[in-house]
């Protein structure tokens, strides 16, 4: 796995050729417990090396589309697995926990949901303040420019406008790591704002 912009945060990727953008998982190690999120099928490589680090005792997933290799993971680790609660209903695999806006996942990785996207509820995750995790909604296909789904991916264009604005409202936010493509490490709320003001403005 690779190392991120902090000690206790980790990626690894898998490319795309469809899209030409990295699908990316992220690997949070605490003391009380790894947290993966969106997790990627790991190469033996990386499986040995998240195993040094303590395993997963959490999974946390995005949205129905990032469910990737989370079933298997967690048959593996014994991770709880966590999905978001407007999927409930339809979700391909059954969660330990359902989250929503507002919930904390776990301690220092508070909740937020995503209005708008391709599926209900899509989650969002702001870790210790600084760092926000995306899902599907917010992706960037090259470097240094945010972007979101394109329109006909859309539920509902508005509301992912105000999901978008909601998460440039957050000054604090210095890093923005996207599930898909390329995250940014500098200068997050500023990123956002960009963003929110290039689709609120086309």
């Amino acid at each position: 796995m690779k190392s991120l912009h902090r000690t206790d945060l980790y990626a690894w990727s898998i490319f795309d050729a469809e899209r030409n953008v990295d699908f990316n998982s992220i690997a949070w190690i605490r003391a009380e417990g790894n947290v993966l999120i969106d997790p990627l099928p790991l190469s033996d490589h990386d499986w040995n090396h998240l195993q040094s680090l303590g395993g997963a005792a959490h999974i946390v997933i995005t949205n129905s589309d990032h469910l990737r290799d989370a079933r298997e993971i967690a048959l593996k680790t014994g991770a709880r697995v966590a999905g978001p609660q407007a999927e409930r209903a339809t979700f391909p695999i059954q969660c330990d926990r359902w989250l929503q806006d507002g919930d904390t996942a776990v301690p220092g990785l508070e909740v937020l949901e995503m209005q708008g996207s391709k599926t209900p509820g899509e989650l969002a995750f702001l870790l210790e303040d600084h760092t926000l995790i995306t899902g599907d909604l917010v992706r960037a296909h090259r470097a240094n420019a945010l972007m979101v789904l394109p329109d006909p991916k859309l539920k509902d264009k508005a509301a992912a406008i105000a999901s978008v604005r909601r998460l440039a409202d957050l000054e604090q936010i210095e890093t923005v790591l996207v599930g898909d493509g390329w995250s940014v490490f500098q200068n997050g709320h500023l990123y956002l704002e960009q963003l929110a003001t290039a689709i609120s403005n086309p």
